[in-house]
């Protein structure tokens, strides 16, 4: 993987580079967050924060944007957040991508392309899902229900997701599964079946209806899912739904 941030080596010292990757990172693992989220994390004063940020923003690899608040408002603007950009997820691993939309596109002209291709995709990616699948199911079966999210994100990071469980806005109602990194997140612009398939897995694994919120995939910082509480058990395609467009992770 290449260096985010990257300067000529006579411009950047080692130290700099390897704290400008830092703050690259923390964003990529923990999703858009703001200056104070940074520096407490990395343990640096918000002034060099600041100053790997906008260096990060002008190579393109980060970008400020308005916090995004799910349930009621608080009174005030919300605080900026610095997001990954397309170019700075690119230098995190994601250089199949090319190689996964044109099989892709492949799998789709090969079954006749239209209703035909889009169902082939759906198939494959389904498949896909369901071989991955072991681990994940293992994972939230050994954990006691109220730490079923938890074990979930553990193990969709140890696959590269970046995935962290926390509670919803509104206390009680339910959890959200953050997946703070895709390395499909290119593939699934352009094939959101790929998206819909995870979401229906998970509300298989789960046992409960879940609804997507946001996705990369869909211009998003992080693809976040709703897991309620004590939600009836949902086993169908129906069990899950999103409001983030076509494009659910």
């Amino acid at each position: 993987m290449k260096n985010v941030g990257e300067a000529p080596q006579e411009e950047l010292a080692t130290g700099e580079r390897s704290t400008r990757n830092r703050v690259a990172r923390s964003i990529l693992d923990h999703g858009p967050s703001t200056v104070a989220d940074l520096a407490k994390r990395l343990g640096l004063t918000q002034a060099a924060v600041r100053r790997h940020l906008d260096a990060l923003v002008a190579d393109e690899v980060v970008a400020p944007r308005e916090q995004r608040v799910y349930g009621a408002r608080t009174r005030g603007r919300p605080a900026k957040v610095f997001a990954l950009t397309d170019c700075g997820r690119d230098a995190f691993d994601q250089s199949y991508d090319k190689l996964a939309v044109d099989a892709l596109r492949w799998i789709e002209r090969s079954a006749g392309g239209g209703a035909a291709g889009e169902e082939a995709v759906v198939a494959f990616a389904r498949a896909r899902i369901e071989a991955q699948s072991e681990s994940y199911r293992e994972a939230v079966e050994a954990a006691p229900p109220e730490e079923r999210t938890e074990a979930l994100a553990k193990a969709l990071t140890a696959d590269g997701y970046a995935a962290t469980a926390r509670s919803a806005p509104l206390p009680g109602r339910g959890e959200q599964l953050c997946q703070h990194h895709c390395p499909v997140a290119h593939a699934a612009e352009q094939f959101p079946q790929l998206c819909e398939a995870e979401t229906e897995f998970f509300s298989r694994l789960l046992g409960t209806h879940v609804q997507r919120l946001a996705t990369i995939a869909h211009g998003d910082g992080v693809c976040t899912t709703f897991i309620p509480h004590s939600a009836p058990s949902q086993t169908t395609e129906s069990a899950s739904t999103s409001t983030a467009g076509r494009n659910p992770a």
